[in-house]
């Protein structure tokens, strides 16, 4: 069975990982790697997709400097959102088949990992493209296909803080609720339990078998890979 390697980076800040998405994207595009599954986590930043609008941003970009904050605009699908601390990022390097069919998968991985923790989800059917639990959106999708390999991915809301979507439109959705699993379940420390699930539920769902790789072997068999080229 085709692998699919997961890679667990901790806190990477956002332009650093867009940088490595790009050379793993590169090498799997030339089937120098398999599949490739980062996760991580981000220090905070808002993200502009393709389809964003400057009015999603309801303050200056320099006060959301002084809160902390960078904005920065990316090639992925979507409009604005929000990464910070305690929310799960994945950053899938796969190849992909139909891109609505890839997303609704992302959706339904996603959907099962919080369904392990008790929470009833569901994916976006005539929603824009995300995971929401009632009326609340718990997790935003935005990819970029390239040579129908995928970069970008999902964020997961586990234990950050929301309230930095209070500072944007966030999706373009002017009512949306953002929420979290900690909201939902009302429990604080899952972040190992919710990134060990959704890996599990990710791989199965592409019909992949997951393994586990660290950084530094993802490093070296990348440089080996632009070596070899």
């Amino acid at each position: 069975m085709p692998e699919l390697w997961v890679c667990q980076t901790g806190q990477v800040p956002y332009a650093e990982a867009l940088a490595l998405q790009e050379r793993l994207r590169e090498q799997r595009q030339a089937d120098a790697i398999p599949d490739v599954l980062l996760l991580l986590e981000h220090p905070p930043v808002y993200t502009r997709g393709r389809r964003s609008e400057q009015a999603e941003l309801q303050f200056s970009e320099d006060w959301y400097a002084q809160q902390g904050i960078d904005v920065v605009d990316v090639d992925r699908g979507g409009r604005l959102t929000y990464h910070g601390p305690g929310q799960l990022v994945g950053y899938p390097i796969v190849r992909v088949g139909p891109i609505i069919d890839f997303l609704r998968t992302m959706e339904l991985a996603i959907v099962a990992t919080l369904a392990a923790e008790g929470i009833e989800a569901r994916g976006a059917d005539d929603r824009p493209t995300g995971v929401w639990v009632g009326e609340r959106k718990i997790a935003s999708l935005g990819i970029h296909v390239q040579r129908r390999v995928s970069t970008h991915g999902f964020a997961l809301n586990v234990n950050n803080d929301l309230t930095p979507f209070e500072w944007i439109v966030p999706c373009g959705l002017p009512d949306v609720q953002m929420t979290s699993v900690t909201r939902e379940s009302g429990r604080g420390d899952l972040m190992d339990c919710v990134r060990k699930r959704l890996a599990f539920e990710l791989a199965q769902a592409l019909g992949l078998r997951q393994r586990l790789v660290s950084r530094t072997r993802l490093e070296h068999a990348v440089g080996a890979a632009l070596v070899a080229s």
